[in-house]
Protein backbone atom coordinates (compact mmCIF):
# COMPACT_ATOMS: atom_id res chain seq x y z
CA UNK A 1 0.00 0.00 0.00
CA UNK A 2 0.88 3.52 -0.50
CA UNK A 3 2.42 5.66 2.11
CA UNK A 4 0.71 8.98 3.63
CA UNK A 5 3.05 11.55 4.31
CA UNK A 6 1.56 14.10 7.12
CA UNK A 7 3.00 17.77 6.99
CA UNK A 8 2.87 19.24 11.18
CA UNK A 9 3.63 22.53 10.31
CA UNK A 10 3.33 24.61 13.40
CA UNK A 11 2.49 22.63 16.38
CA UNK A 12 1.72 24.08 20.26
CA UNK A 13 5.46 24.82 22.04
CA UNK A 14 7.62 26.19 19.49
CA UNK A 15 7.54 30.25 18.30
CA UNK A 16 9.54 31.83 15.74
CA UNK A 17 12.33 32.73 18.80
CA UNK A 18 12.78 29.00 18.21
CA UNK A 19 13.25 28.87 13.93
CA UNK A 20 12.30 31.40 12.07
CA UNK A 21 10.96 29.88 9.48
CA UNK A 22 7.99 28.40 11.99
CA UNK A 23 4.41 29.55 10.47
CA UNK A 24 1.75 31.06 12.89
CA UNK A 25 -0.22 33.32 11.08
CA UNK A 26 -2.95 31.68 8.96
CA UNK A 27 -1.45 32.93 5.82
CA UNK A 28 2.43 31.86 6.82
CA UNK A 29 0.73 28.14 7.69
CA UNK A 30 -1.39 28.09 4.29
CA UNK A 31 2.02 28.56 2.42
CA UNK A 32 3.29 26.37 4.17
CA UNK A 33 0.81 23.44 3.51
CA UNK A 34 0.99 24.44 0.02
CA UNK A 35 5.11 24.05 0.13
CA UNK A 36 4.79 20.60 1.62
CA UNK A 37 1.60 19.74 -0.75
CA UNK A 38 4.35 19.95 -3.48
CA UNK A 39 6.87 18.06 -1.86
CA UNK A 40 4.89 15.04 -1.66
CA UNK A 41 2.62 15.70 1.94
CA UNK A 42 -1.44 14.73 1.71
CA UNK A 43 -2.61 15.51 5.04
CA UNK A 44 -1.92 18.38 6.76
CA UNK A 45 -1.79 18.29 11.09
CA UNK A 46 -3.03 21.94 11.79
CA UNK A 47 -2.19 23.22 15.05
CA UNK A 48 -3.30 27.46 15.10
CA UNK A 49 -1.57 30.71 16.82
CA UNK A 50 -3.27 34.06 17.50
CA UNK A 51 -1.18 36.95 16.75
CA UNK A 52 1.12 36.83 20.14
CA UNK A 53 2.07 33.28 18.36
CA UNK A 54 0.20 31.43 21.27
CA UNK A 55 -1.74 28.22 20.42
CA UNK A 56 -5.37 29.17 20.08
CA UNK A 57 -8.54 27.41 19.14
CA UNK A 58 -10.21 30.32 17.83
CA UNK A 59 -13.14 29.24 15.05
CA UNK A 60 -12.87 32.43 13.10
CA UNK A 61 -9.08 31.51 12.93
CA UNK A 62 -9.37 28.04 12.14
CA UNK A 63 -11.79 28.69 9.62
CA UNK A 64 -9.66 30.84 8.02
CA UNK A 65 -6.44 28.79 7.84
CA UNK A 66 -8.14 25.76 6.40
CA UNK A 67 -10.20 28.27 3.72
CA UNK A 68 -6.79 29.63 2.95
CA UNK A 69 -5.31 26.23 2.53
CA UNK A 70 -8.52 25.01 0.32
CA UNK A 71 -7.57 28.09 -1.88
CA UNK A 72 -3.99 27.10 -2.57
CA UNK A 73 -4.17 22.82 -2.81
CA UNK A 74 -6.20 19.62 -2.09
CA UNK A 75 -4.27 18.45 0.89
CA UNK A 76 -6.46 16.88 3.31
CA UNK A 77 -6.94 18.43 6.41
CA UNK A 78 -6.53 17.28 9.98
CA UNK A 79 -7.15 19.58 12.32
CA UNK A 80 -5.28 18.98 16.36
CA UNK A 81 -7.82 19.18 18.95
CA UNK A 82 -4.47 19.07 21.49
CA UNK A 83 -4.31 23.03 20.13
CA UNK A 84 -1.76 23.81 23.57
CA UNK A 85 -1.78 22.89 27.02
CA UNK A 86 -3.25 26.60 28.12
CA UNK A 87 -6.32 26.32 26.35
CA UNK A 88 -9.36 23.95 27.68
CA UNK A 89 -10.59 21.15 26.42
CA UNK A 90 -14.48 22.89 26.01
CA UNK A 91 -12.21 25.01 23.81
CA UNK A 92 -10.44 22.77 21.93
CA UNK A 93 -13.20 20.16 21.37
CA UNK A 94 -15.32 22.95 19.56
CA UNK A 95 -13.01 22.54 16.41
CA UNK A 96 -14.68 19.84 15.33
CA UNK A 97 -17.57 21.86 14.70
CA UNK A 98 -15.94 23.18 11.60
CA UNK A 99 -16.12 19.25 10.10
CA UNK A 100 -12.33 19.23 8.70
CA UNK A 101 -12.17 15.40 7.28
CA UNK A 102 -10.22 14.81 10.14
CA UNK A 103 -8.91 15.84 13.84
CA UNK A 104 -7.19 14.52 16.68
CA UNK A 105 -8.54 12.59 19.50
CA UNK A 106 -6.03 12.14 22.70
CA UNK A 107 -7.41 9.52 24.97
CA UNK A 108 -6.00 10.47 28.09
CA UNK A 109 -4.00 13.14 30.19
CA UNK A 110 -0.71 13.14 30.55
CA UNK A 111 2.65 15.06 31.76
CA UNK A 112 3.28 17.06 28.85
CA UNK A 113 7.14 18.38 29.28
CA UNK A 114 6.77 21.03 32.19
CA UNK A 115 3.05 20.96 32.18
CA UNK A 116 -0.03 19.12 31.84
CA UNK A 117 -1.69 17.77 28.98
CA UNK A 118 -5.40 17.18 30.37
CA UNK A 119 -8.31 15.20 28.57
CA UNK A 120 -10.55 14.45 30.48
CA UNK A 121 -12.20 10.79 30.22
CA UNK A 122 -16.04 11.94 30.53
CA UNK A 123 -14.88 14.72 27.89
CA UNK A 124 -13.02 12.35 25.44
CA UNK A 125 -15.87 10.42 25.13
CA UNK A 126 -18.11 13.20 24.58
CA UNK A 127 -15.46 13.91 21.71
CA UNK A 128 -15.58 10.98 20.49
CA UNK A 129 -19.24 10.62 19.57
CA UNK A 130 -19.38 13.70 18.24
CA UNK A 131 -16.54 13.45 15.74
CA UNK A 132 -18.53 10.09 15.21
CA UNK A 133 -22.06 12.00 14.51
CA UNK A 134 -20.34 14.35 12.05
CA UNK A 135 -18.06 11.91 10.00
CA UNK A 136 -14.59 13.39 11.20
CA UNK A 137 -12.27 10.76 11.09
CA UNK A 138 -10.20 10.57 14.61
CA UNK A 139 -6.38 10.06 14.45
CA UNK A 140 -5.58 8.54 18.04
CA UNK A 141 -2.30 10.09 19.57
CA UNK A 142 -1.09 7.35 21.52
CA UNK A 143 1.91 8.56 23.93
CA UNK A 144 2.23 5.68 26.02
CA UNK A 145 1.29 2.05 26.51
CA UNK A 146 -2.04 2.95 28.54
CA UNK A 147 -3.06 5.44 25.58
CA UNK A 148 -3.66 2.25 23.54
CA UNK A 149 -5.94 0.31 25.84
CA UNK A 150 -8.16 3.47 26.55
CA UNK A 151 -8.57 3.64 23.08
CA UNK A 152 -9.42 0.19 22.65
CA UNK A 153 -12.02 1.00 25.48
CA UNK A 154 -13.93 3.70 23.64
CA UNK A 155 -13.71 0.98 20.30
CA UNK A 156 -15.67 -1.55 22.75
CA UNK A 157 -18.15 1.19 23.46
CA UNK A 158 -18.97 1.75 19.94
CA UNK A 159 -17.40 5.34 19.73
CA UNK A 160 -14.84 4.92 17.34
CA UNK A 161 -14.66 2.81 14.12
CA UNK A 162 -12.80 0.33 12.17
CA UNK A 163 -10.39 0.80 10.61
CA UNK A 164 -8.67 2.84 13.37
CA UNK A 165 -5.96 5.16 12.49
CA UNK A 166 -3.01 5.76 15.14
CA UNK A 167 -0.23 8.04 15.87
CA UNK A 168 2.28 6.55 17.48
CA UNK A 169 3.97 9.35 19.35
CA UNK A 170 7.87 8.74 20.93
CA UNK A 171 10.10 11.10 22.21
CA UNK A 172 7.72 13.65 24.49
CA UNK A 173 8.77 14.22 27.73
CA UNK A 174 5.66 12.69 30.34
CA UNK A 175 5.29 9.77 27.47
CA UNK A 176 7.31 7.22 25.66
CA UNK A 177 10.72 7.84 24.97
CA UNK A 178 11.67 8.07 21.40
CA UNK A 179 13.18 4.39 21.18
CA UNK A 180 13.73 1.70 18.09
CA UNK A 181 12.08 -0.88 21.27
CA UNK A 182 9.45 1.09 22.34
CA UNK A 183 8.32 1.75 18.11
CA UNK A 184 8.52 -2.05 17.81
CA UNK A 185 6.68 -2.60 21.23
CA UNK A 186 4.04 -0.49 20.36
CA UNK A 187 3.74 -1.45 16.52
CA UNK A 188 3.14 -5.45 17.65
CA UNK A 189 0.57 -4.45 19.98
CA UNK A 190 -1.50 -2.46 17.87
CA UNK A 191 -4.98 -3.80 16.57
CA UNK A 192 -5.78 -5.79 13.12
CA UNK A 193 -6.28 -3.62 10.30
CA UNK A 194 -5.40 -0.52 11.73
CA UNK A 195 -3.41 2.04 10.38
CA UNK A 196 -0.89 4.13 11.71
CA UNK A 197 1.91 6.61 11.66
CA UNK A 198 5.01 7.25 13.51
CA UNK A 199 5.57 10.46 15.32
CA UNK A 200 9.26 10.80 16.37
CA UNK A 201 10.01 14.22 18.72
CA UNK A 202 13.32 15.79 18.14
CA UNK A 203 16.83 14.08 17.41
CA UNK A 204 15.55 10.27 16.80
CA UNK A 205 13.56 12.36 14.28
CA UNK A 206 15.08 11.00 11.10
CA UNK A 207 15.62 7.43 12.47
CA UNK A 208 12.53 6.14 13.94
CA UNK A 209 10.42 7.49 10.79
CA UNK A 210 12.68 5.62 8.52
CA UNK A 211 11.82 2.31 11.27
CA UNK A 212 8.34 2.85 10.67
CA UNK A 213 8.20 3.25 7.06
CA UNK A 214 10.31 0.13 6.62
CA UNK A 215 7.66 -1.82 9.35
CA UNK A 216 4.42 -0.68 7.54
CA UNK A 217 3.56 2.52 9.00
CA UNK A 218 2.99 6.17 7.42
CA UNK A 219 4.93 9.50 8.68
CA UNK A 220 4.58 12.66 9.55
CA UNK A 221 7.23 15.44 9.14
CA UNK A 222 7.42 19.45 9.96
CA UNK A 223 8.27 21.54 12.41
CA UNK A 224 6.57 20.39 15.30
CA UNK A 225 8.24 17.34 15.34
CA UNK A 226 11.77 18.60 14.36
CA UNK A 227 13.41 22.12 14.28
CA UNK A 228 16.59 21.02 12.63
CA UNK A 229 17.70 19.48 9.81
CA UNK A 230 20.85 18.12 11.18
CA UNK A 231 22.80 19.56 13.60
CA UNK A 232 23.24 23.17 13.85
CA UNK A 233 20.74 23.73 10.38
CA UNK A 234 17.68 24.80 10.83
CA UNK A 235 14.99 23.12 9.52
CA UNK A 236 12.42 24.33 7.17
CA UNK A 237 8.90 22.49 6.99
CA UNK A 238 9.21 21.47 2.75
CA UNK A 239 12.87 20.36 3.79
CA UNK A 240 11.65 18.08 6.18
CA UNK A 241 8.83 16.51 3.92
CA UNK A 242 11.38 16.39 1.52
CA UNK A 243 13.73 14.52 3.74
CA UNK A 244 10.61 12.13 4.85
CA UNK A 245 9.49 11.37 0.81
CA UNK A 246 13.06 10.53 -0.06
CA UNK A 247 12.88 8.06 3.27
CA UNK A 248 9.83 6.26 0.52
CA UNK A 249 11.57 6.53 -2.35
CA UNK A 250 15.09 5.01 -0.85
CA UNK A 251 12.68 1.87 0.59
CA UNK A 252 11.12 1.74 -2.87
CA UNK A 253 7.49 2.36 -1.45
CA UNK A 254 4.66 4.31 -3.54
CA UNK A 255 3.51 7.59 -2.42
CA UNK A 256 0.20 8.52 -1.59
CA UNK A 257 -1.44 11.16 -3.16
CA UNK A 258 -4.82 13.16 -2.14
CA UNK A 259 -6.55 10.55 -3.41
CA UNK A 260 -4.66 7.37 -2.36
CA UNK A 261 -4.88 8.61 1.05
CA UNK A 262 -8.38 8.95 1.50
CA UNK A 263 -8.36 5.21 0.57
CA UNK A 264 -5.67 4.59 2.17
CA UNK A 265 -7.47 6.07 6.05
CA UNK A 266 -10.70 5.42 4.64
CA UNK A 267 -11.98 8.64 5.06
CA UNK A 268 -15.90 9.79 4.97
CA UNK A 269 -17.08 11.45 2.25
CA UNK A 270 -16.52 15.38 2.19
CA UNK A 271 -19.11 16.81 3.87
Amino acid sequence: MSVVITVAPTGPIATKADNAFLPTSPEEIAAAVHEAYQAGAAVAHIHLRDAQQRPTADLDIARRTMALIAEKCPILIQMSTGVGLSVSFEERERLVELRPRMATLNPCSMSFGDGEFLNPPKGVRRLAARMRELNVKPELEIYDTGHLEACMRLFDEGLLAEPLQFSIVLGVRGGMAATADNLMMMVRRLPPHCIWQIIAIGKANLELTAMGLALGGNARAGLEDCLYLRKGVLAENQALVTRAVGLVRALDLPLADVKAAEERLALPKPH
